[in-house]
């Protein structure tokens, strides 16, 4: 039995803060190509995630804030903010489907976030046309200024 408990979140909040992407994922499925993806993703506010799709209509993504808070943004193909959602343990508003096919990003708030993510597999690294052309990669040093205009939308500096 593999059980989430506050020791195994205080573990991968840890292992994010030490990570180079300020974030670490800690996998339930022993492999990429398992059929059904499972597991936690500790996000640091400093980690930018691009704003990407799934392409793949067997793709929808839940995520369950179990702790900490995060925005959510959804986009449009060319890059307009379609509508956002702040997720947070213990709040209003804990989880959120993501449909197959919509552009969208997280940004952690506060100290940070730990979400359960849970999606079809197996795992495929984003093809070009999941990732957003309109936003920049993570690389660059163009992604900072991005986040924080990300961040913004939730009242956070």
């Amino acid at each position: 039995m593999q059980a989430i408990d506050q020791a195994l979140i205080d573990r991968v909040l840890d292992e994010a803060r030490r990570s180079p992407r300020l974030r670490k994922n800690f996998n339930f499925h022993d492999r990429d190509d398992h059929p059904c993806q499972r597991l936690l993703n500790a996000i640091l506010p400093q980690s930018y995630i691009q704003p990407h799709r799934h392409l793949d209509p067997a793709k929808e993504e839940m995520l369950v804030v179990l702790r900490g808070r995060l925005g959510l943004v959804f986009f449009d193909d060319t890059g307009n903010v379609v509508d956002t959602a702040l997720l947070e343990a213990g709040g209003d508003r804990l989880a959120v489907n993501i449909p197959p096919g919509q552009f969208h990003t997280i940004v952690a708030l506060g100290d940070g976030a730990v979400v359960f993510e849970a999606k079809a597999g197996p795992y495929v690294p984003h093809a070009p046309q999941e990732k957003a052309a309109f936003a920049p990669e993570e690389t660059v040093a163009e992604a900072g200024v991005y986040l924080n205009q990300l961040r913004k939308l939730f009242d956070v500096g």
